[in-house]
Order: C-alpha cells, then sequence, then structure tokens
C-alpha cells in the first residue's frame, strides 16, 4: 500500500464513487479505477461494493477505513512539519467551528491571529460537532471547536468552558429587558427553535424541551425553524422568543434589535470544546491560535448584559 492508493481509496468512499473520486482528485476514472483494482489486488479483498446512488464500503472496507485515515493524516503532518521548516511560519492552517459559535468575540479573536501571522493562510470550515470532529480526525481541519466532549481515543478534547445561553425576544415584548423570578411565567410564550432531530442535540435551541419537560411544565407552543440567522429575524419581528447561544446575540443586542428576559432560576449553557489530533503535528501558528483561544476563554464565557438591558435590570416582574 502507497499513499496514493490510499488517498484513492479514501476520496472514493468520501465522493461517493469513482466518478466523483476522479473530478476530486482531477484524474481520470479509468485511472481510479485502475489503482482500486491494484491495492485489492495487493489485499486480496474487494474493498467497494455496488449501492444505491454509488458504491459502499465493503467489509474489508470498512476495517481498512480507520487504519487508512491515520496512514495519510500522518503524511499530512510530516508535509506540514517539513514546510514549516523550511518556510517559517506560512501557509494554510484550517479550523472548524461549528457556526452558532463564530459569534464576535471568535471573529476578533481570528482578526488578531491573522495579524499576528500574515503569512498563514486560515481556513474556516463550519460544520456540526461529529462533522468538526471528523475534520480533524482526519487531518482536513488542525483545529476544531465543537460542543460537548468528543470521547474517542484518537482525538483530545479541551473544556473551553460553558457558553450561555440566553432568553431573547424582541424589544418591544412586554418583558424585554426585565427580570422575572421563574421560566415558568414563559411557559405560554411562543418559542422558535430547531428541529428536534438526535443527529444533532448540540442545537442550542433543542435544550428549551428539555427545560420545560424537566420542571413538569409539558410540550410548549412552538415554531420549528432551521436556521439561526432566521431563527433571529423572526423573535426581532414579534413571532417568539427564543434560547439562543450569547455569542450569537452580540451583535443584534449591541444594535438594540434584540432584547433579552433575564430568567432567575435559568442558568444553563452549553459545554464548548477544542479538539485536535492526538499525536498530530501542530505548528507555531496553531499553538499560537490555542494559546489566544484559552486566553480568550480562561476567565470564562462573557456574561454580562449589553447597555440596553443594564439601564432596565432594575425592572421586575
Amino acid at each position: 500500500m502507497d499513499a496514493e492508493a490510499l488517498t484513492t481509496f479514501l476520496a472514493i468512499h468520501r465522493q461517493r464513487g469513482f466518478s466523483n473520486a476522479a473530478r476530486f482528485l482531477h484524474r481520470t476514472q479509468p485511472a481510479i479505477s485502475r489503482r482500486i483494482a491494484l491495492l485489492e489486488q495487493e489485499l486480496g479483498v474487494k474493498l467497494f461494493e455496488r449501492a444505491a446512488g454509488g458504491v459502499a464500503l465493503t467489509q474489508a472496507g470498512r476495517t481498512l477505513l480507520p487504519h487508512a485515515e491515520r496512514a495519510v493524516a500522518s503524511l499530512r503532518d510530516a508535509r506540514d512539519a517539513i514546510r514549516a521548516l523550511a518556510t517559517g511560519e506560512s501557509g494554510p492552517l484550517t479550523m472548524a467551528i461549528v457556526g452558532t459559535l463564530a459569534g464576535t468575540d471568535l471573529t476578533g479573536l481570528l482578526r488578531r491571529f491573522t495579524h499576528d501571522y500574515p503569512a498563514v493562510e486560515l481556513i474556516l470550515q463550519t460544520a456540526r460537532s461529529g462533522e468538526v470532529s471528523d475534520l480533524v480526525r482526519r487531518a482536513e481541519a488542525t483545529i476544531g471547536l465543537r460542543y460537548d466532549r468528543d470521547p474517542s481515543g484518537d482525538l483530545l478534547s479541551e473544556s473551553l468552558g460553558s457558553e450561555p445561553l440566553l432568553v431573547a425576544c424582541a424589544p418591544a415584548h412586554r418583558l424585554a429587558g426585565r427580570t422575572i423570578a421563574s421560566l415558568a411565567a414563559l411557559r405560554d410564550e411562543r418559542w422558535i427553535a430547531f428541529p428536534r432531530t438526535p443527529q444533532r442535540p448540540e442545537l442550542p435551541g433543542s435544550h428549551i424541551f428539555s427545560v420545560f419537560a424537566a420542571r413538569g411544565m409539558g410540550e410548549i407552543d412552538w415554531m420549528s425553524i432551521d436556521s439561526l440567522t432566521a431563527q433571529k429575524r423572526l423573535v426581532e419581528a414579534g413571532f417568539g422568543v427564543t434560547l439562543i447561544p450569547a455569542s450569537s446575540a452580540e451583535e443584534e443586542l449591541a444594535a438594540g434589535t434584540l432584547a433579552t428576559i433575564r430568567v432567575r432560576d435559568l442558568d444553563i449553557g452549553t459545554p464548548v470544546f477544542i479538539v485536535t489530533r492526538k499525536g498530530g503535528y501542530l505548528s507555531a501558528a496553531a499553538h499560537r491560535l490555542l494559546e489566544l483561544l484559552r486566553a480568550r476563554y480562561a476567565a470564562g464565557w462573557r456574561r454580562r448584559p449589553p447597555a440596553r438591558y443594564k439601564r432596565q435590570k432594575g425592572r421586575k416582574r
């Protein structure tokens, strides 16, 4: 087995077919097919079988997959290490993040990093938490920022604390900027939330269902919206209230297009973790980016309310 064979194998799997892999690798389909045929001949097993919509891994292919991913990732590590030695701190650095974490604080931190390392091309990818881990595992991203700890043994998970979740409403809402004693006062509100799907348990809006259920308040009136931006626009227009990560509402709260309702018996957040590959190569620039992330969140996630809320916080229900 060589690097080209394993790279071809992984491309066929990820692109779900020989034709797509050929386009992805900028090679002809006969060349792709020939390379896999030689690999299968070397191993003495079939790695792919026909399936609806393309090809699927055989049992042998599924066995090879994690080993191929680790081997190709190690080769990328070697390439990156030599490149850094030869050229200094330059070249690409890829970071994968859950989209709802890309708030003002994070973008400011990344702007500082690019100022410190102008020769480094910082590439950002957004994905779900599980996908962030997969990108790091395959060395397609050097650093990942996701919700919840990844328990797998090939990744290092480092806690950055818990991002607060806020109850957001329209500025014209009767409770905007006020403090209420209990979540029970919001039981009859219409909630705007992400669809409830087991595949995406990290979505912030999904927490509200379990919070109400745990307090014995039963089902709530809610609107299913699978876009954080759309949720915020609907809340601004007065169509309901939502539970939102603090970092995702910073700009709207500062601009006064969203307001918050402070709930005394509601203090919840979502754990946020850095993930890197165990034993993976980290350049000086990658170490610097990790230092900036740690320093930013060392004192905990910012909980101070916006100026609009501060002026009204004395009003209570």
